[in-house]
């Protein structure tokens, strides 16, 4: 089973894409469940049908769900929440803390996340795609397993976990191996060609590179068609709008992302709306291929490190995470660990035990991503 994850900034009609994928696959005769986490509650809009947080007939091989998130709190939440505050009171923690620190940040978009596994195991699909909320709150749904595996490890040196929390615990490992599966689970992006867009679209690849979390290629959408030989002020104005948007294309390509992983999709006069509009979508977006095939070249590299090599006396350590010419890097040493952010985005990451005893001399990037320089700690 694959597992596709739509996501990008608020408005480039990532909905949109995601149901016409998923058309697209059902229409080739695979099951298909296509589900929506994001809180706008939109996806039965595109399939112009009334979606419940079950999965409901939308075409012979195709079924829709939309996940109410505020639900699977109220249904789920209490018993894991009542338990933790127990433990926490018995660890020593005051009754007022314990009841501040069971309110989970970001807690309803795990739910939802489990609620994705949980249709997805359930049912006879081949192929399951999610529409994820705007790239902020997907970035915090992917990066929430294992920020809260490490919120319950804490709690474990604090005297234990109760039966619940355990339950709990090991279902977080279980969506964090899905998530970093290449060969199960990619993101695909969906962004419009503009500047703004595309920088938030770099940020994103980087982020998802540094939580192991695979890109399989980008989507834009909403581009200009070319107005041909049309005469007037009108053709004028396309072609102007058409070479800006070619533009901002040409810089991202030329930035290092190969442009085999741009998908193309033209703005269209008439909103897509119900079933056959939206295989008229994916038709001009796949034509013959598989919806489901990957980008010639890898968008993103997942998170790796290699094995180091003696240079001068000391080492080098390769990260493999995207970076733009305007990214902000900053690595520091935590314990045994390296802890890199890159716009804000930041992950902890476990040395070689051949480097733990060195110190950060520097660090360069190249297209590959990032090269950290280190030697050991009594060196010069």
């Amino acid at each position: 089973m694959r597992i596709l994850l739509f996501t990008g900034k608020g408005g480039v009609g990532k909905t949109t894409l995601a149901a016409a994928t998923a058309a697209a696959l059902a229409a080739r005769g695979r099951k298909t469940l296509v589900v929506s986490t994001d809180p706008a509650h939109s996806l039965g809009d595109a399939f112009a049908t009334g979606l419940t947080g079950e999965p409901s007939e939308v075409d012979s091989a195709l079924h829709a769900a939309q996940i109410d998130s505020r639900a699977l709190v109220d249904d789920a939440w209490g018993e894991l929440r009542g338990e933790l505050r127990g433990l926490l009171a018995g660890a020593g923690i005051d009754a007022l803390d314990a009841e501040e620190l069971t309110v989970v940040p970001g807690v309803d978009e795990l739910l939802s996340l489990t609620e994705v596994r949980r249709l997805a195991e359930a049912g006879p699909w081949e192929n399951v795609v999610v529409d994820c909320g705007p790239t902020a709150e997907t970035l915090r749904l992917l990066s929430l397993p294992e920020a809260i595996s490490g919120y319950l490890g804490r709690l474990r040196g604090r005297g234990g976990l109760g039966r619940s929390v355990r339950r709990f615990a090991t279902h977080l490992t279980g969506l964090r191996t899905l998530l970093t599966d290449p060969s199960t689970t990619s993101v695909r992006l969906v962004l419009t060609p503009e500047r703004l867009v595309v920088a938030e679209t770099r940020r994103t690849l980087s982020s998802l590179a540094l939580r192991g979390i695979a890109v399989d290629g980008l989507i834009v959408n909403r581009l200009m068609p070319a107005p041909g030989r049309m005469p007037g002020s009108a053709a004028a104005w396309l072609r102007t709008r058409r070479a800006q948007q070619d533009a901002v294309l040409t810089e991202l390509t030329s930035s290092g992302l190969p442009a085999g992983a741009l998908r193309r999709v033209e703005h269209r006069a008439v909103e897509p709306v119900g079933l056959p509009a939206l295989l008229e979508i994916a038709a001009g977006l796949y034509g013959t291929a598989d919806p489901l095939a990957r980008s010639p070249v890898p968008v993103a590299p997942l998170l790796s490190v290699a094995d180091s090599s003696t240079v001068d006396g000391g080492h080098e350590l390769r990260v493999g995470v995207p970076l733009s010419r305007s990214a902000k890097v900053d690595l520091a040493r935590v314990g045994d660990d390296l802890a890199i952010t890159v716009d804000g985005f930041r992950r902890v990451i476990a040395l070689p035990e051949l480097l733990r005893p060195c110190r950060i001399t520097g660090a360069e990037a190249d297209s590959a991503g990032l090269v950290v320089q280190l030697e050991p700690a009594g060196g010069t």
